[in-house]
């Protein structure tokens, strides 16, 4: 709606732009939002952008989780650890857990 900020907008517009294309989890899009060497988001425009944006976590956790299996040959036990690692992808133990799951 009007009352939104524009920069809570961008944000937004920006958060669905790296959902899509880098399958991102919420805690690792905001964290690319607010970066200093990325977007330079405000903290509350990211926290607008990564509430309200309509992305499945689950299946972006699944897309990162085959990147990694193509890329690196990693086990599944690894790609778990890398996916809900601060470090790496930063998805929820919920989310890798149905990545691995679901990897095949």
């Amino acid at each position: 709606s009007d009352d939104v900020p524009s920069d809570f907008r961008a944000a937004l517009r920006s958060a669905e732009r790296y959902s899509d294309m880098m399958h991102m989890s919420k805690a690792g899009l905001y964290d690319q939002l607010t970066s200093e060497y990325a977007d330079k988001f405000s903290p509350e425009a990211a926290q607008y952008a990564v509430d309200n944006i309509d992305a499945d976590w689950n299946a972006n956790a699944l897309e990162s989780a085959k990147n990694y299996q193509e890329t690196m040959s990693m086990s599944p036990e690894a790609i778990r650890d890398q996916l809900s690692s601060e470090y790496g992808g930063k998805f929820t133990q919920e989310e890798a857990d149905y990545a691995v799951a679901n990897l095949g």
